[in-house]
């Protein structure tokens, strides 16, 4: 019969839809039962209408659309909803997909590719009678009810038309011999995938739209349109100055580079460390290893040997303890020179020197020191001897850090044991936060190898300047360019050009900029957008245009500081300058650059504000560190709370002179107030806690040069009086607490808070008061605080009189005047403290006890023997007292020394027997082996110290 040795496929037109107004429109079946329309289609939009057509003008029509990648079907006739169904999803993954639908009287049937959804209604059947069919939307110009939708038309392709079983023509559609069609694309699909290549950077997910493309940036560490900039600061340094206290971070020490984020933990004291665990902290025994069998352990660190190799690049100094302890077990073999046990760090080589020692040197800590156990070896352990001994220290030479891998191979003879112990990474500071360079001319700048950030690109950096203007950076092409400058006070500019003319982003800021603080900066330009942050201020963003050009592409060096033309130079500093996450060494530059100074002075004048609580910005080359000699406060920012107690005696007495204000009265003859007269203080606020039986007694006394005063008095029967004299013609006002006796040897707490005339009282954190003062809203001059007995001349009222009779006799704990802490000043005082200190006064944790544990902690304070007034009246009776006291005194002296002589006697049985047990047993407690460890070396020094025992 007929055949033919080929395979016509069919042709297949695909019809591109490029817009929201493109459609199809096709004749449609008229005068058919049934309506059966199949096509196929792929989009990357989630909306968009499919299909529509006219049932019968008196019925109504239909709706076939995509609503969040979901194709529903809607029915209706006039006025009312009769059928909306769903079939398949996520249809906007810019694949083919194919759709058929069927309306057959009351029954709809939808397939979308194998999912098939049918629905049938108990209606009156419908008149089927359709005369156009519109794919992909409607046109603009036509009276079409069913295409006002709240969705747009269709963007995307579609291709296998067919209507009725009958498949459409669409090159005889393009060649006009039937249908209609507006802004179609026939025989090709148009469809653009915009996440290939996918410019989503760090592992964020790309999703697109027919026109643009997304990043979903959720957990990958990093933010922006195309998660290109890190949400984490790259050191616990950066952490540190904004604020921050010691916990547990992420950092991202490469910035936008390809590293990620890893969990570290920060200690903020006055060096930053940051602080890298391992999986083998605890102590571990080793026996029966040699060289053939030797015993080999792998550190896996919280972070990548990538994420910590950039960890310790950033660090100013980098150290890891290393423990070795070993009985009969040595570290290098003296007869061959080869050694024993060796440690290999971050570059897999071997290294042979251990704790304390330096790098190519094969000893120990103490072979350096010359101080080994043996002279004649560099380490302890090479002694080779039958006791624990160790050799311990850091290892910090920072390219070999951290230790990876421990081998050890001598422990394999008789009695031969060893043990090791690894410590945490430890590394402190951040040499790129503070790496600066000062900019004194116009035409002085620093060059660096050409900027490549085709794609993405950003810079960040510090600038402090009183200039109005000048050019931060700028790097050039042929005819791209990036420039970051001050264009005015408060204005920073962000202009490049990648091939589609010049952009500028533009942040305005409502203060200057030229203040000689340190501001912040952040450029980013990305092939989605451009963005440029100041400060804290809103980031300001420039969209790309869609289908624009996208690389950057630079060929001239990178200028910092000026430009290439020598004009509009920057005139200040700018520190910690940072290129897509790389830091640049623009101290090293400066040294070699005229008209460049490395460094910038004058970090306290915006840092500052970080020291709190009465606490003192000291600059330092690289920083600034927070003096906390005179707050009650102690920490890296003086915020870390710290109980400072002490007991006062009879006659104890503690004045801190507000030196401060009355620097300029050293010099003159007149008296004080006259230069002073305008200082004075409209709110104070005062914290203390204190612990007495004694009454009455003056707790805090504040002096004026204008007999203005305040007081804080236990009165007679232990009721606590605030007396605040304010105007010298007027007799003090009077807050008195009196719910119950505050001298009762128990920790009191009291807060008093004054602001012009009201005063606010608060006592252990449970009785609050507030009471209006009538002498006054201003404390003029203030001279002194006085803790204890008022020792100077004083006119003060008779009740402050009495009170001060007495003094005060007990425990006073975290005194605060404003940000001024006396008691502090007065125990850790310098030469230049402003206090002056009379009488008995100890430092004590009197203040940190409370309850049961106070009574019998203070029995050395002995309150009870100065509770009340002595009976003078009964002198026998005191001398018996007396001499009872002596006797029972001398009876309680003899019964302690012998009960130390039979303690010691049963110590020393102890020991003996406690030695030799340990001896026959060896290490069974395999689970414990650092609390082992420990008291086989506590045994071994006992069997040393053995004989002196004896004699004692």
């Amino acid at each position: 019969g007929n055949m033919s040795f080929s395979c016509l496929e069919p042709q297949v037109v695909p019809v591109t839809f490029l817009s929201s107004s493109s459609f199809l429109a096709l004749p449609g079946t008229s005068g058919q039962d049934e309506i059966f329309v199949s096509f196929q289609f792929r989009t990357w939009n989630k909306e968009g209408l499919l299909l529509s057509s006219k049932l019968h003008q008196s019925s109504g029509g239909f709706l076939l659309y995509l609503s969040d990648g979901r194709v529903k079907i809607n029915l209706h006739k006039t006025g009312r909803v009769l059928s909306d169904i769903a079939a398949g999803a996520g249809l906007n993954n810019g694949q083919w997909h194919s759709v058929s639908l069927s309306i057959k009287r009351n029954r709809i049937s939808v397939r979308v590719d194998s999912d098939v959804i049918s629905s049938a209604h108990g209606i009156i059947p419908l008149q089927i009678y359709s005369d156009v069919f519109y794919f992909g939307g409607c046109p603009s110009s036509g009276n079409i009810s069913e295409c006002n939708t709240s969705f747009g038309g269709f963007q995307g392709c579609m291709r296998l038309i067919s209507i009725g079983n009958k498949a459409v023509d669409v090159i005889s559609i393009q060649q006009n011999g039937f249908g209609n069609f507006s802004d179609l694309q026939i025989d090709l699909c148009g469809i653009t995938d915009r996440c290939l290549p996918n410019y989503c950077e760090h592992g964020g997910e790309c999703s697109q739209s027919w026109n643009n493309f997304h990043c979903n940036c959720a957990n990958t560490g990093y933010k922006g349109a195309t998660c290109h900039y890190p949400i984490y600061e790259q050191s616990c340094e950066a952490y540190k100055h904004r604020g921050n206290t010691s916990g547990f971070y992420n950092i991202d020490s490469d910035g936008s580079g390809p590293l990620g984020p890893f969990l570290v933990y920060c200690n903020m004291t006055d060096s930053t460390w940051t602080i890298i665990q391992h999986n083998s902290t605890n102590l571990t025994r080793v026996k029966s290893a040699n060289r053939e069998n030797p015993h080999t352990v792998f550190f896996k660190y919280s972070a990548s040997l990538d994420q910590l190799q950039a960890t310790i690049n950033l660090a100013d100094h980098c150290e890891q303890e290393l423990a070795y302890y070993c009985k009969k077990s040595r570290l290098l073999d003296k007869s061959d020179g080869m050694p024993l046990s060796w440690w290999i760090g971050r570059t897999n080589e071997t290294h042979t020197y251990w704790g304390g020692s330096l790098p190519a040197v094969q000893k120990c800590a103490c072979g350096l020191e010359g101080s080994c156990i043996d002279s004649q070896h560099y380490c302890n352990c090479d002694a080779d001897r039958d006791e624990w001994t160790n050799d311990t220290g850091f290892l910090s030479y920072k390219d070999h850090l951290p230790v990876t891998e421990i081998v050890i191979t001598d422990t394999d003879r008789p009695n031969s044991e060893a043990a090791y112990k690894l410590g945490p990474l430890l590394c402190r500071g951040d040499r790129t936060f503070w790496n600066s360079a000062s900019f004194n001319t116009e035409t002085s700048y620093l060059h660096f190898p050409t900027f490549h950030g085709e794609l993405s690109a950003d810079v960040s950096f510090f600038f402090k300047t009183t200039a109005s203007s000048g050019v931060f950076l700028e790097n050039l092409g042929i005819q791209d360019f990036i420039r970051i400058e001050l264009q005015s006070p408060s204005e920073v500019v962000f202009s490049f050009d990648v091939g589609n003319g010049p952009s500028e982003v533009i942040v305005q800021s409502r203060h200057s900029l030229n203040d000689n603080q340190w501001h912040y900066v952040k450029a980013e330009r990305n092939v989605k957008e451009a963005s440029l942050q100041i400060d804290q201020l809103p980031q300001r963003s420039h969209s790309a245009p869609p289908d624009g050009h996208i690389r950057l592409q630079l060929n001239s060096q990178l200028f910092v500081g000026g430009t290439a033309s020598r004009q509009k130079g920057f005139l200040g500093c700018i520190r910690s300058l940072r290129l897509n996450g790389m830091a640049l060494d623009l101290e090293e530059r400066a040294k070699i650059t005229p008209g460049v100074e490395p460094g910038c002075p004058g970090h306290c004048s915006s840092y500052g504000n970080l020291c709190h609580n009465g606490g003192k910005c000291r600059e330092k080359y690289s920083g600034f560190s927070c003096d906390c000699t005179f707050s009650a406060y102690a920490g890296p920012f003086c915020k870390k709370g710290k109980h400072i107690s002490a007991y006062f005696w009879t006659g104890t007495s503690v004045t801190y002179n507000f030196q401060e204000y009355y620097t300029l009265a050293k010099n003159s003859s007149s008296h004080a107030s006259s230069f002073y007269a305008d200082m004075t203080l409209t709110r104070e606020a005062i914290s203390f806690a204190f612990r007495t039986t004694r009454t009455p007694s003056l707790l805090l006394y504040v002096s004026s040069f204008y007999k203005e005063y305040l007081s804080v008095i236990l009165t007679r029967n232990g009721d606590l009086q605030v007396r605040y004299k304010l105007d010298s013609h007027q007799d003090p006002d009077v807050l008195g607490i009196s719910f119950k006796s505050m001298a009762d040897g128990q920790l009191q707490h009291v807060k008093i808070n004054r602001e012009e005339e009201r005063l606010f009282v608060e006592v252990n954190q449970k009785e609050r008061m507030k009471f209006i003062l009538s002498s006054g809203t201003e404390f003029n001059a203030i001279k002194s605080l006085t803790l204890g007995k008022i020792l100077e001349n004083s006119d003060v009222d008779e009740e402050t009189m009495k009170a001060n009779s007495q003094g005060f006799v007990g425990c006073l704990s975290s005194v605060q005047f404003n940000h001024i802490a006396p008691l502090k000043a007065a125990l850790h005082q310098s030469s230049s403290a402003p206090v002056i200190v009379k009488g008995r006064f100890t430092e004590s944790n009197c203040g940190t006890l409370t309850g049961a544990d106070s009574t019998s902690s203070e029995t050395t304070h002995s309150f009870a023997d100065h509770s009340g007034p002595i009976d003078e009246g009964k002198p026998l009776a005191n001398a018996i007292r007396s001499d009872s006291a002596i006797i029972g005194g001398v009876i309680a002296v003899v019964i302690f020394i012998l009960l130390c002589i039979t303690a010691i006697a049963i110590r020393i049985y102890k020991k003996k027997g406690t030695y030799s047990k340990n001896e026959a047993k060896g290490s069974e407690n395999e689970d414990s082996a650092e609390s082992a460890l420990k008291s086989e070396l506590s045994m071994q020094n006992t069997a040393n110290e053995n004989q002196k025992e004896y004699f004692f």
